[in-house]
């Protein structure tokens, strides 16, 4: 049996498991059993805790996205990720490093609870998102759009739209993603500016589709904004789960926002019961 905590942040739904003594090596077609809505627990991703390999960081962040593959990063997950740590006691800290298998990651828990997490920096060089084309820019046109394209140790392409609820999103995205633009695929995130402070956004993202929150596709479309003239430092993202912070300095990007605890499990892998 192995012991999991169901976890959500704005919505981006995981499951997390306490891997410390690397005892649960799962293969991808568990992780895609596991996260099947109808025949598994079901969620937007799974995430592992781990030991560090160095002295200067707390533990080891793994993310793996519902169709089994490891990826980089995951902001809503690394707030949730934070609170479990605090919850089942494996740390004392309200500042908590961790490492990723993109660099490290600074998570602090607010008084609120609230989990404020230092992403890094935004990569912006094409053949490091990985994105191909002759040459960098600010904006893009690909597909009949124009979008900016950066990567948050995630790639992003990110569209302003008037109306995000108004377009086919899903034909957009899927192009994007299946196209030979993008070696690994990307996530593709819709952006709708209220305002110089906020904005509405909904991201499908790879490997899982649309999901009620995306943290890094949030720090992605502020950044984009900020680089077009077209918003403020800090902004309010509203996403269908609920509301993110993002700011960002010109350097460094930071997002801000609720976990929550959900259940605690255990589930069978051979039986494939809960």
């Amino acid at each position: 049996m192995i012991n999991f905590t169901k976890m959500q942040g704005l919505g981006n739904d995981f499951i997390v498991i306490d891997n410390i003594e690397g005892n649960v090596c799962l293969s991808t077609e568990e992780i895609r059993q596991l996260s099947d809505r109808r025949f598994g627990i079901g969620f937007d991703q799974l995430l592992m805790v781990e030991s560090a390999s160095t002295r200067d960081v707390d533990f080891r962040y793994v993310i793996f996205n519902a169709d089994g593959l490891e990826v980089s990063q995951c902001g809503n997950g690394a707030r949730c990720f934070a609170l479990y740590l605090q919850k089942k006691e494996l740390t004392n800290k309200k500042t908590i490093t961790v490492e990723t298998n993109s660099g490290n990651l600074v998570l602090t828990i607010n008084q609120d609870k609230s989990v404020r997490v230092e992403m890094g920096e935004p990569n912006f060089v094409p053949s490091e998102i990985p994105f191909i084309t002759q040459s960098q820019a600010i904006e893009y046109s690909l597909e009949g759009q124009k979008m900016g394209i950066l990567s948050i140790r995630n790639p992003h392409a990110v569209l302003i739209l008037e109306d995000i609820d108004a377009e086919d999103i899903e034909t957009i995205a899927t192009n994007l993603q299946n196209s030979d633009y993008f070696p690994e695929s990307v996530n593709v995130g819709f952006m709708q500016i209220l305002s110089r402070n906020e904005i509405n956004l909904r991201v499908i993202e790879r490997g899982v589709g649309e999901t009620l929150a995306c943290g890094s596709g949030a720090c992605a479309a502020v950044i984009h904004g900020i680089q077009l003239g077209l918003l403020e430092d800090k902004v309010e993202v509203r996403l269908k789960g609920g509301n993110a912070f993002v700011e960002y300095n010109g350097d460094t990007v930071y997002l801000s926002g609720p976990g929550e605890f959900v259940y605690e499990g255990a589930v069978n892998l051979r039986s494939g019961t809960s």
